[in-house]
């Protein structure tokens, strides 16, 4: 099985990857895990080029990727399971399940903060737009 673990450094997140190492003995093997966080794009503002160079944002999506996976690496790493870490950059609830798609994974698991019914309907949320634009099954942890 392999299982996409999409995490955002949130506690909502690390509870996505406790309950995941907390439940390894439902399968007959381990899982292979994508370990995936992804950033939105940066805005393109007119003239930025002239100020930011495509190395920094580079260096800034690289930064703020390795913090948001530290929590869940340094949990997985404690349990010995082996994963492979991505950052990705896009449109979050999009990215994740076309990264789970090409990568052929047989679920997304993901952290919800677990909103209203009403909250979520004036808010929105990523656990809910991967749910309805994804084909493979998805568990949303509370």
């Amino acid at each position: 099985m392999k299982i996409l673990l999409a995490v955002d450094g949130s506690g909502y997140a690390l509870d996505a990857a406790r309950f995941m190492l907390e439940h390894l003995d439902w399968a007959s093997a381990r899982p292979d895990v994508e370990l995936v966080t992804v950033h939105p794009p940066v805005p393109r503002l007119p003239g930025m080029g002239k100020v930011v160079g495509k190395a920094q944002i580079e260096a800034y999506y690289a930064e703020e990727g390795a913090a948001q996976l530290a929590g869940a690496k340094k949990l997985l790493d404690g349990a010995g399971l082996k994963y492979s870490a991505r950052v990705l950059i896009g449109p979050i609830a999009e990215t994740l399940v076309a990264h789970a798609r090409r990568s052929r994974c047989d679920m997304i698991l993901i952290g919800n903060r677990g909103m209203t019914a009403a909250a979520n309907m004036l808010l929105g949320s990523v656990a809910t737009k991967v749910l309805h634009l994804s084909g493979v099954p998805v568990l949303l942890v509370k």
